[in-house]
């Protein structure tokens, strides 16, 4: 890595024992290959991972996995370029560490602290700088990708491979290597949450901080918000600034719960470190589920152990376990469906989307984060240049016994897909092969996939994420 610019700005900010060298990555990449070659023939051909921010359910496989354990760090940071060269597997935590430490961050630096780049790219990714930056793949000027074939390929933007692979899932093979554009940031984040009655105004104020980049004369660097019932909706703006102005910046990572301060206080302060990880302390609202924001737990929760890697760990021993289905039989309460997913819709028609939730799903609250496409990106077409909004919903309905055949998940494909959006594939999805081809642009992935893996080592998109093999 190259030497470090001056960190005085980021006293917090410490380069964990991630960062590489070139020497080291190709060692990394040459083990990966070997792991290739021991997959036997017609065996799955799947990443050694032992973390994951998938919510979807794989089929079982005694294959070996892929060795990707030397592809986890930074190699270079270049603060004169404003670029890093990544591995696939570097969580964003340790990339952000690695950056900020020059006073530069990622484009987009996805809520959850243990998202990598390499699945970000390929898995979609988001956050408030979307409405100005796009979406994380769009900041990739350059990346290697172990294709099906077990050949490493070196794609840029524009080409065949480089614009199928965002949404493709690893069916067309794995980010070893990604150079991604930085920005410049300071030293703190001061923070404006606007409530909003209804959430028509709220889509125009969104509109008009896209096209403007300010509000109310003001800069806004940062844009998400909540709508935690249908008259009580925030957008969070934030501005980057180096002047706290004697302000003590709040500590979301101790006793207190970032989402609760919308409704607490219209201003804050926050350090940049701690404004991009705000959501992750307590995996946004989701921690409440195992008791992280009662103050008399919370008190004994270890501060290291409040973060989303742990609450998915103990989600997957709920589920290993059946914890919460058994504790809901013994109340009599009906079978829950779990209902995880995020979703894009033209800002337009938010309004409508989230009247037809409140009625037919009746989750609350709700993350909304506004995005803006540099481009068209075959898999997952938005239309560039014209703002959407990503709902995020997270949690459980009851429903009864028809839980098992998710009928709140496929209500909400249908009707995201009717106002003209569309649906993030890290989750359940229950679509026809015909209508998912059309939505996510199957035949040319296939084509794509056909010339990249002609032995059909990897599994298709299709068949990964709603046959979940």
């Amino acid at each position: 890595m190259r030497t470090k610019t001056d960190g005085s700005k980021f006293p917090w900010v410490r380069v964990r024992g991630h960062v590489g060298t070139w020497k080291q990555h190709e060692e990394a990449v040459a083990r990966l290959a070997a792991s290739y070659d021991d997959i036997p023939a017609g065996q799955p051909v799947r990443l050694a991972k032992r973390t994951t921010n998938l919510f979807r359910v794989r089929a079982a496989t005694t294959a070996p996995g892929l060795d990707v354990s030397g592809l986890t760090g930074v190699i270079e940071v270049d603060a004169e370029a404003r670029t890093a060269e990544v591995q696939g597997m570097c969580t964003y935590e340790d990339l952000v560490d690695a950056t900020l430490a020059h006073g530069l961050i990622p484009l987009v630096v996805p809520q959850l602290r243990t998202i990598t780049l390499g699945g970000a790219v390929t898995g979609l990714g988001i956050e408030s700088t979307s409405f100005r930056n796009g979406l994380p793949h769009e900041s990739v000027l350059e990346m290697d990708v172990f294709t099906g074939s077990g050949e490493v390929v070196t794609t840029r933007p524009g080409e065949e491979l480089f614009d199928a692979f965002p949404n493709s899932y690893g069916s067309l093979g794995y980010a070893t290597r990604l150079r991604i554009e930085l920005e410049p940031v300071p030293a703190y984040v001061a923070l404006r949450h606007v409530r909003f009655d209804d959430a028509a105004l709220l889509t125009k104020t969104i509109e008009a901080i896209v096209a403007t980049g300010e509000h109310a004369g003001e800069r806004v660097d940062g844009l998400d918000g909540v709508a935690f019932s249908p008259d009580e909706l925030y957008l969070t703006l934030a501005r980057w600034t180096d002047a706290p102005g004697g302000e003590t910046p709040s500590d979301y990572a101790g006793q207190q719960v970032f989402f609760r301060s919308l409704q607490e206080r219209e201003t804050d302060l926050l350090t940049m470190y701690d404004y991009l990880w705000r959501w992750d302390t307590d995996w946004f609202w989701c921690s409440g589920a195992f008791g992280a924001q009662n103050p008399r737990v919370r008190r004994f929760w270890p501060r290291s152990l409040r973060r989303s890697d742990v609450y998915m760990k103990l989600l997957a021993l709920d589920r290993r376990f059946d914890i919460a289905d058994r504790l809901d039989r013994r109340a009599g309460r009906p079978q829950r469906e779990r209902v995880v997913q995020d979703i894009e819709v033209p800002t337009g028609q938010l309004a409508a989307f989230l009247e037809w939730f409140d009625a037919e799903v009746g989750m609350r609250p709700v993350w909304l984060c506004p995005l803006v496409a540099r481009r068209s990106w075959p898999a997952y077409p938005l239309e560039p240049g014209e703002p959407y909004v990503n709902v995020g919903f997270w949690g459980t309905v009851h429903v009864g016994p028809e839980a098992v055949d998710a009928p709140r998940n496929r209500a909400i494909e249908t009707r995201v897909h009717e106002l003209g959006g569309h649906k993030s594939l890290y989750s359940e999805a229950f679509y026809d092969r015909e209508t998912f081809d059309r939505l996510y642009d199957g035949p040319h992935l296939a084509t794509v996939k056909a010339r990249h893996d002609p032995a059909d080592r990897l599994t298709d998109l299709y068949d990964k994420t709603v046959r979940r093999k």
